[in-house]
């Protein structure tokens, strides 16, 4: 069968074309559609929804994603249905906001213009574009790169720079015994000066604008790379809200950019930088200890902010299933959330 097919999403009434063997979510991707979306892989489940009419064919998931049940009773993942006719489908999860700043999917050419060690395991590298990519704080692109043994490598970062900053994207990767990308960097393998393919944006864990209440910043290991650009962008829009910035990490050794942080305080007092360090094994350090969870609990109730303001999380996945309990006992609604749980990888699977 060829052609393309129409592709109608209720409750919200919109409509695009799906190419022949293109997956319903990278053709919503491409015409500028942001649907509800996590590994982009059938892994998460972010983007299952209900098939109400058409025919749909999925490439291979996750039952952890999809059950058995589920799917009979016409479930889909819209990241691995092909579509064979027409169709309608229901959101199940869907973000109005979301949708009104969609932005197409689109594919850059650029090259890496810096590399640096921040940590003894955090690394920062820049990305300089041929042509400027528009996107929101706290989102993120799929970078394809080939080694110098010509083996080519597809991950997912987020951006630490400003959305002003058009064509020279920043990043801060973590690097991870098995991790590909991170150990080709050390190695020598992926070179300043080697190019690269960048496709994106993708991501809801980005800012919202002119919301009320304080805003609660979370991160820890590269999760600072997201959570620093949403705090930058927040500075910059000049909306006046009381932030909390809690960075959790193993030892003083673990902190970066302090001199950066320190500045930014100095210019807007309503800043609050909580670093919270876990394995604190003799060394002088008269900050909170523990792991970031606990520290955001404590704060959270000293404030008695009861669910008011916006929380950002960006970090490995116990770090943000740590988190979502406090939250919601701390009176957060669920549209007041937004994470963004890392994975880490060896393969193609997203790794930020």
């Amino acid at each position: 069968m060829t052609g393309a097919h129409t592709v109608r999403l209720e409750p919200v009434g919109v409509e695009f074309e799906v190419e022949n063997g293109e997956t319903v979510l990278n053709a919503a991707f491409r015409q500028g559609i942001a649907l509800p979306h996590g590994c982009k892989e059938g892994q998460c489940s972010a983007c299952k929804c209900v098939l109400l009419e058409g025919e749909v064919d999925m490439l291979k998931y996750s039952t952890f994603a999809l059950n058995d049940m589920e799917k009979e009773s016409g479930h889909v993942l819209l990241c691995r249905s092909i579509a064979y006719s027409d169709m309608q489908v229901e959101l199940l999860n869907y973000d109005e906001e979301v949708l009104a700043k969609s932005i197409a999917v689109k594919t850059f050419k650029g090259r890496i213009s810096k590399f640096e060690h921040l940590t003894h395991d955090i690394r920062g590298i820049e990305i300089e574009l041929g042509s400027p990519i528009k996107f929101w704080a706290g989102q993120y692109v799929d970078i394809t790169v080939t080694t110098q043994k010509g083996e080519t490598i597809t991950r997912s970062f987020s951006m630490a720079n400003t959305p002003d900053q058009t064509q020279k994207l920043c990043f801060i990767i973590k690097k991870y015994p098995e991790g590909k990308f991170s150990g080709e960097l050390d190695s020598g393998g992926i070179r300043v000066g080697a190019e690269v393919t960048v496709v994106g944006p993708y991501g809801t864990c980005f800012r919202r604008e002119e919301r009320q209440g304080p805003l609660i910043l979370v991160g820890a290991g590269s999760g600072m790379s997201p959570v620093w650009s949403i705090l930058n962008d927040h500075l910059k829009s000049g909306e006046k809200r009381d932030v909390y910035f809690f960075y959790g990490a193993r030892t003083p050794a673990d902190l970066f950019y302090l001199d950066r942080i320190a500045e930014l305080a100095g210019r807007h007092p309503e800043l609050n930088f909580i670093p919270v360090l876990s394995h604190v094994n003799g060394e002088a350090w008269d900050g909170e200890r523990g792991f970031v969870h606990q520290s955001v609990d404590a704060k959270l109730k000293q404030l008695a902010v009861d669910g008011q303001g916006d929380v950002y999380a960006c970090g490995p996945p116990p770090m943000i299933d740590a988190l979502q309990p406090v939250l919601f006992m701390n009176g957060f609604e669920a549209e007041r959330i937004f994470f963004d749980r890392f994975t880490t990888s060896s393969n193609a699977t997203p790794a930020h």
